[in-house]
């Protein structure tokens, strides 16, 4: 639900259906009212609902008790190169259930695409995060070119960026390590490239920013979409209090 969609989070107190929601119990699964269903947002936590009535594309619940009260959510920033529509589906999906909380699309020099649906990429991190429970939904902010990101990157934070072939690149073998993904905290970010790699000009663009720490995720060459799973895991362990890194 929205954060707004909750203005009172307390026993009894009602709230209208979203048109979408009323069409997915109704229609999909046959709610009835009196039938029991659970709401959450970040700000009112997760409660014990039941559908007063529904029909068609509106309807009413009446919140019956809290079940989780809302927690702190570990700033977790994911900038990746859009990929082709499944692909960045799928990102949107992984990300969500590893406890990004803001997705931010990148175009580089090898992006084979530079649109998308904001929309439809916010529906889909919806649908992840009641897939697995968590209470917020990550922010997916507008497509922007890679100097835009770095010369908006808070100086304080740091950007882990997954390069390959780390010992044959200049200025870059030296500062592998130093700052494993395992020593991710609230307010770092991944930058994964596209298919193809980022270019070389891109990468020294990246290693001539102080806070920007290239990281390799291991000998072999691995598609974007698994690159963004296996950074995300590997800063999971410097966020173990996060809704779901730990897991």
């Amino acid at each position: 639900m929205a954060p707004d969609a909750l203005p009172v989070a307390q026993p009894g107190a009602t709230c209208a259906m979203q048109a979408d929601h009323a069409r997915y119990l109704g229609t999909v699964l046959r709610r009835q009212p009196g039938d029991e269903v659970r709401l959450f947002n970040a700000v009112a936590g997760e409660w014990r609902a039941s559908i007063v009535h529904i029909r068609k594309d509106r309807g009413e619940f009446r919140l019956e008790r809290p079940l989780r009260a809302p927690s702190p959510v570990p700033g977790l920033k994911l900038a990746f190169a859009l990929l082709k529509r499944d692909a960045t589906d799928l990102v949107l999906r992984m990300g969500t259930e590893l406890g990004v909380s803001e997705f931010l699309p990148v175009m580089t020099e090898r992006t084979n695409t530079h649109r998308i649906n904001p929309q439809r990429l916010c529906a889909i991190a919806t649908e992840a995060a009641e897939q697995c429970e968590r209470l917020d939904v990550p922010h997916v902010a507008q497509p922007q070119s890679l100097a835009a990101l770095l010369g908006g990157w808070p100086q304080t934070s740091r950007l882990f960026t997954a390069m390959e072939r780390m010992d044959m690149r200049e200025g870059g073998a030296d500062r592998t390590g130093l700052h494993p993904l395992r020593d991710a905290q609230p307010g770092d970010g991944l930058l994964v490239g596209p298919e193809g790699g980022l270019s070389e000009a891109e990468c020294q663009l990246l290693l001539n920013r102080p806070f920007v720490v290239p990281v390799s995720l291991g000998p072999l060459i691995l598609r974007a979409d698994t690159a963004v799973a296996a950074g995300l895991a590997l800063m999971g362990d410097g966020l173990r209090s996060g809704i779901v890194l730990s897991q």
